[in-house]
């Protein structure tokens, strides 16, 4: 199989402007993905997962200001003219986000919209593109495609539209599929349908994934590396089988803690105290001190930790890392 990097990011910064001040969403991002492979970025709701691939891929807000060196299969995105970087993404990069709903146009039937790109891009003809799209909703697993391809949105369950922006997402044969929370509008019998579905699809296409989730039990079966990010930075990241078997950082060990357990007796779910800090008052130091139930002597609190190995391939920014016992292999 190709191992080519397919989008690489380094050194990414994101800032956003606002009316009470430089909000950083992301500090000093680096992570990358191969072809067939899956990385997967995991860390609770304002930890900066989204906006870092949303800023990599030129959709971040307007407001946004974007640095570090960002490449799509080798090609520096920051040295195109905007056209030319959307031409690259609407060839090169397939998007599944949370709800379908929102993804698709309810006046437009299901056919056209996963048609269009491939007339946009491919260059096809109308009905070329159509038989695309019915070709495109077989792979998927939609039954009857010939028919449903005249369906409009809200004539498809949940799953079935889903199912319909993948199709979507992957018309062009795209060398990176992005996936931000593709499951969570989903009961949990879809969820693992759709999470099978991408990985087969993957399997057969040999596309490169970045998942993006707050589900660890979905990234545990799915991705090949996973990076841990908190206040806008990683905090750990590495190949998933160790990162879960021992994870390094405090905050990864919460979150593998929070994990429902439907063997356990226990009446509550465990969670982490406190909440994730504003993108407009980060601290100093460790993002996650106040909350860390290490903390040390303070110099989390006044320094920030570098990020550094911990064993082969698998790195952690903590100045107490939670050493390797071997017990939960």
């Amino acid at each position: 199989m190709n191992d080519e990097t397919v989008l690489s990011v380094a050194d990414l910064t994101v800032t956003i402007g606002t009316r009470r001040g430089a909000a950083r969403a992301v500090a000093g991002v680096d992570w990358s993905v191969r072809a067939g492979q899956t990385l997967a970025l995991v860390g609770e709701s304002g930890s900066g997962k989204s906006m870092s691939v949303l800023a990599a891929t030129g959709l971040a807000p307007r407001a946004a200001r974007v640095t570090g060196d960002v490449r799509l299969l080798g090609t520096d995105l920051a040295a195109l003219s905007a056209a030319r970087r959307r031409r690259m993404r609407g060839r090169h990069v397939g998007f599944v986000f949370q709800d379908p709903m929102t993804s698709l146009n309810p006046v437009l039937t299901v056919g056209r919209q996963i048609g269009e790109a491939s007339e946009v891009h491919l260059g096809l003809t109308r009905r070329a593109a159509r038989a695309r799209a019915i070709e495109m909703l077989e792979l998927v697993g939609i039954p009857s495609a010939a028919e449903r391809v005249d369906a409009y949105p809200h004539q498809l369950s949940g799953g079935m539209r889903q199912r319909a922006v993948i199709a979507m997402a992957l018309v062009c044969e795209p060398d990176l599929l992005i996936a931000d929370e593709p499951t969570t509008a989903l009961d949990v019998t879809t969820q693992a349908q759709i999470v099978e579905l991408v990985a087969d699809l993957q399997r057969r296409l040999g596309t490169a994934v970045v998942w993006i989730s707050h589900d660890l039990g979905v990234v545990a079966g799915l991705a090949d590396t996973v990076a841990v990010m908190y206040g806008g930075r990683i905090v750990e990241q590495g190949v998933v089988d160790a990162v879960f078997a021992e994870p390094a950082h405090p905050y990864t060990a919460a979150l593998l803690a929070a994990r429902p357990d439907p063997d356990a007796d226990a009446t509550e779910l465990v969670t982490i105290p406190g909440t994730p800090p504003s993108p407009l008052e980060l601290p100093d130091g460790c993002a996650f001190w106040p909350r860390c139930p290490v903390r040390g002597d303070g110099r989390c609190e006044r320094e920030l930790p570098p990020l550094v190995p911990v064993a082969e391939g698998h790195q952690v920014r903590t100045f107490y890392p939670r050493q390797p016992t071997g017990e939960d292999r």
